[in-house]
């Protein structure tokens, strides 16, 4: 029992006695290691303590401090009693240490794992030969084992790159490399490259290889490698950016192979023959230089000139035949044709009778022969003659009847009207009485909406019958019920038909040409279909100038030098004013007028600018524009899409007019296919108000256009004609192509003063007829009627608004007495005196400032300031090829500007972007006078410059 309890008790004390020798034996083991890294070697094993040597399981990795965040060294080993850090060769102490023990169930052995913090202080406080570095010693009952030596350093990423990458032209297929040098860190930064902000992914693309250095190598340059590449570096601390680099790949331009050579420009004699080739194979792009060398080629060439044959002499009479004849004949070789000469006209042998008249016939004299016989052929003959002679003078009579009858035409066309007799109207009843008006409402019953796409009542149009044989007769009467509008008269520019139209030279006397005002007619032969197109001519020569159609925005630009010198040629453009001759097909809509500029066989030198109205909406891509011609067979081709790249003809579309760079004169017009039921028309609403026969009714009539200036005057024409007067200012209605229709109604009509006729205060349109209208004015008639006579005052309001659409209010206030209306101007104000104007007075950038800028804008820069930028800063930002192959692009781009500044002429705009591109320091407005010839300095006067 007390040796049990002794034995109890030693073995009780030899527990309580392990806690104590174990941390002698650290002791033992930390004052070894501090021996043997004093030079003193460590004893390979420590007696009676058997066991193996700890095996690291995890060692201590290579850390980063970021910012102020301390990191976490750690290690793992087996067996281990203890493990320690030591850190730059000094043991850790203690207290910094969290350790964590465990058991290998496979082994049995003892596992341990600690922990220590490393601050950023204790680094930044280290000043060595090498960096902040720990590594772990463990401890078994065999020995000690060191791990690896794991270093720790604060990550940082500095701000500046080391070499941003710098821009490059190159030319196609040639080679790019950038160079980029990333900013100093820790770890060091990884780069990846950056191509207008989206990454560059060199395994989809072999053309591309960012392996070397950080570099960006691009081995052979293609058009779509143009843009801005940045370099982007990052590490674990932060993302650095540098400077973007642009890299333009430019073409430059190639010769097209030779045409072949024309004919010879003169049918006989010295005369020349030409070919040419043009700058597009390909055409310079993105700066690139533009071909060296002639673009025309000429040499001389000579015709052998045609030679007509002649007669030779008549040779001697023959001798007299039996038949009483003898005949002499000649011959064309006096001299004969030669080179497509023409030959001898006339006969080449001729026979007459050789005795006089005594042949003797069947052994008789002719006197003898029985005169039965020549009396019965004299008959015959006699009856041909007179059959003959009826013919000739028939054909005499007509042709007398036709000369009178166009002498009689052209005496009556020099007074500008077409006189009738008035006893050709008797009988018809509508022609009596001039003073009497259509009642467009009343008596009458409409199974829908009372919408008419004609502007004159349907019932009286189907009484135009009764005019058929006059359909061509104008009749020159002042109606009663015409009253002033406050605007001119449509004019036709024209003044007489020409028989064709043709270049003239110089010393040829050309006569002015006035507006020839019509005279209004009655209101029933208005709505006859006499109308023709609207027309407008003017002479041009080398100056050039500008053709404007008034209150139509229709406009034609021909610039300077477009028509050779010592030439001038009459210029027309015309706008068809009947049913148009492009019909839509599918969902393509008309959005413009259709508008013809000639002679079509007139060649330019320099393209022409052509500016037509439409009525998209383009501030949204919603739709798909195109530029149509009308053949010579009346068909209708697609020239371009508004965004295509095209280098035949170029289109600037703006929010209410295209402009049109063309070489070619012909008939145009644009159309529009919507992408999308967002596509918008844009609508122009009016209303207008006129008296009706009774006294006591008044007529509103709404009308629904296409928002052009030529479609509203259409209606103010017709307005006119009737009598009409604009009872409130016009507004715009942005129609969507939602297949939705369109409402119009008569609001806030006073009561006890006014009443509307039944029927007729809400009517509604069909989609269909108003966005394919097709230029045609569509309106809505309204009846009111007032209680008594002595109401003069009209108030009501028009609403015309789409279903899930727009809207727009018309408020009406109005008198019903003439003497009180107040005038709504129709337009604004335009100079319709002179719709041609030639030379220096018709462009806003005066000539030698105009010779200043392509000088300097046409030479190639390598900073890219040259014609490029200007059309930039212009906002032309595509389809440049097309100006690269010009002869000057700059002078094409400012002709473009003076289409699109027709009206404003804001030249300030223009020096302001001449000052951002740095070439031009001076505004076009402070230029002195001392600087432009005098032409120039007059015409900037008048432009305030």
């Amino acid at each position: 029992m007390g040796k049990a309890a002794a034995a109890g008790g030693g073995a009780g004390g030899a527990r309580r006695w392990l806690p104590w020798l174990g941390l002698c034996f650290w002791a033992a083991g930390a004052a070894a290691a501090r021996g043997a890294d004093n030079g003193e070697t460590l004893p390979e094993s420590i007696p009676s303590a058997p066991g193996t040597l700890p095996h690291f399981i995890e060692e201590p990795d290579d850390a980063y401090i970021i910012k102020s965040n301390p990191i976490a060294l750690r290690c793992k080993a087996r067996p281990a009693m203890q493990i320690f850090f030591k850190c730059n060769g000094e043991w850790v102490h203690q207290n910094e240490h969290v350790s964590e023990e465990s058991l290998d169930e496979s082994s049995g052995l003892k596992v341990r794992e600690v922990f220590i913090n490393v601050t950023r202080q204790q680094v930044e406080d280290f000043h060595g030969p090498e960096d902040y570095w720990c590594q772990c010693v463990a401890w078994s009952h065999l020995g000690t084992s060191k791990s690896r030596k794991a270093s720790v350093r604060i990550a940082y990423l500095r701000k500046n790159f080391e070499q941003d990458p710098q821009g490059r032209e190159v030319p196609i297929e040639g080679m790019i490399v950038l160079h980029c040098r990333p900013p100093e860190g820790v770890p060091a930064a990884e780069v990846e490259w950056l191509k207008n902000e989206e990454p560059i992914d060199s395994e989809q693309d072999e053309n591309i290889d960012t392996r070397a250095d950080h570099n960006l190598i691009i081995r052979q340059a293609r058009l779509s490698d143009s843009g801005n590449y940045t370099c982007m570096a990052a590490n674990i601390v932060a993302k650095r950016r540098s400077l973007s680099a642009t890299v333009v790949v430019y073409v430059n331009g190639g010769w097209s192979s030779w045409t072949e050579w024309s004919a010879c420009n003169v049918r006989c004699g010295r005369g020349w023959q030409k070919r040419s080739r043009t700058c597009t194979n390909p055409a310079p792009l993105n700066g690139g230089a533009f071909c060296e060398g002639m673009s025309v080629q000429k040499i001389t060439c000579t015709s052998l000139c045609p030679v007509d044959g002649s007669w030779e002499v008549w040779s001697e009479w023959s001798v007299c035949s039996p038949e009483c004849e003898h005949l002499r004949i000649r011959e064309c070789t006096a001299p004969p044709p030669r080179n497509g000469g023409k030959f001898c006209e006339g006969l080449s042998q001729e026979s007459e009778n050789c005795t006089d008249g005594l042949c003797i016939l069947d052994k008789k004299p002719l006197h003898e022969i029985k005169p039965q016989r020549w009396s019965r052929r004299g008959i015959e003959n006699a009856s041909d003659i007179a059959l003959y002679s009826g013919l000739g003078a028939a054909v005499v009579a007509v042709a007398v009847l036709v000369i009178g009858v166009t002498l009689y035409r052209r005496s009556q066309s020099d007074y500008g009207v077409d006189v009738i007799d008035s006893s050709a109207l008797t009988g018809n009843p509508l022609l009596l009485n001039s003073s009497m008006q259509p009642d467009l409402t009343v008596s009458r019953t409409y199974s829908g909406p009372i919408c008419l796409q004609d502007p004159l009542d349907k019932e009286l149009m189907t009484e135009s019958s009764l005019f058929n044989p006059l359909s061509d007769i104008k009749v020159k009467v002042q109606s009663s019920f015409m009253v002033s509008l406050g605007v001119s008269e449509r004019a036709e520019y024209h003044g007489k038909n020409h028989s064709g139209t043709f270049p003239h030279g110089n010393n040829r006397s050309f006569s002015t040409m006035h507006p020839r005002n019509k005279t209004p007619y009655i209101q029933n032969l208005s709505s006859l279909p006499t109308r023709t197109e609207l027309r407008t001519t003017g002479v041009f020569g080398h100056l050039g100038g500008r053709l404007v159609m008034p209150n139509t925005g229709v406009s034609l630009l021909i610039p300077h030098g477009a028509i050779p010198e010592e030439n001038s040629w009459e210029i027309y453009m015309s706008i068809n004013q009947g049913e148009p001759s492009l019909q839509s097909d599918g969902s393509e809509v008309l959005l413009s007028p259709e508008v013809t500029c000639g002679p079509p066989d007139m060649t330019v030198t320099t393209p022409f600018a052509l500016t037509i109205p439409h009525c998209a909406d383009v501030s949204s891509e919603h739709w798909n524009i195109h530029l149509k011609k009308r053949t010579q067979q009346g068909k209708w081709e697609e020239v371009m899409s508004v965004e295509d790249e095209s280098t035949s003809c170029y289109c600037l579309l703006d929010p209410f007019a295209c402009h049109v760079l063309l070489d070619s004169f012909g008939t145009y017009a644009l159309t529009g296919e919507p992408i999308t039921d967002c596509a918008v028309k844009q609508l122009k609403v009016a209303v207008f108000g006129c008296m009706s026969c009774n006294s006591l009714d008044y007529n509103l009539r709404v009308y629904c256009v296409d928002n052009t200036p030529w479609a509203f005057q259409e209606v103010v024409s017709d307005e006119r004609h009737q009598g009409g007067q604009l009872l409130e200012e016009p507004k715009l209605l942005h129609f969507k192509g939602n297949t939705f229709s369109l409402q119009i109604s008569v609001l806030d009509i006073p009561p006890f003063l006014w009443r509307i006729k039944p029927f007729t205060a809400c009517q509604e349109v069909p989609f269909s007829r108003v966005w394919c209208s097709n230029q045609q004015p569509l309106h809505c008639a309204f009846s009111l009627e007032r209680y008594t006579p002595t109401t003069t005052q009209l108030s009501c309001k028009i609403c015309i608004r789409q279903l899930k659409g727009h809207e727009q209010i018309l408020q009406v206030q109005t008198s019903i007495l003439e003497s009180e209306r107040e005038t709504i101007t129709f337009f604004a104000q335009e100079d319709s005196t002179f719709p041609a104007q030639t030379g220096p007075k018709a462009f806003k950038i005066p000539y030698s400032i105009r010779q200043r800028i392509c000088a300097t804008f046409d030479t190639p820069n390598a900073k890219g300031k040259d014609w490029q930028m200007l059309a930039q800063k212009n906002s032309i930002n595509r389809n440049l090829s097309y100006f690269a192959t010009q002869s000057s692009p700059s002078a094409v781009i400012l002709n473009l500007w003076e289409a699109r500044h027709q009206h404003d002429g804001d030249l300030d705009s223009l020096a302001c972007a001449l000052e951002e591109i740095g070439r031009t320091h001076t505004k076009l407005s402070n230029i002195t006078e001392s600087q432009l010839d005098e032409a120039d300095f007059n015409y900037s006067r008048q432009n305030g410059l």
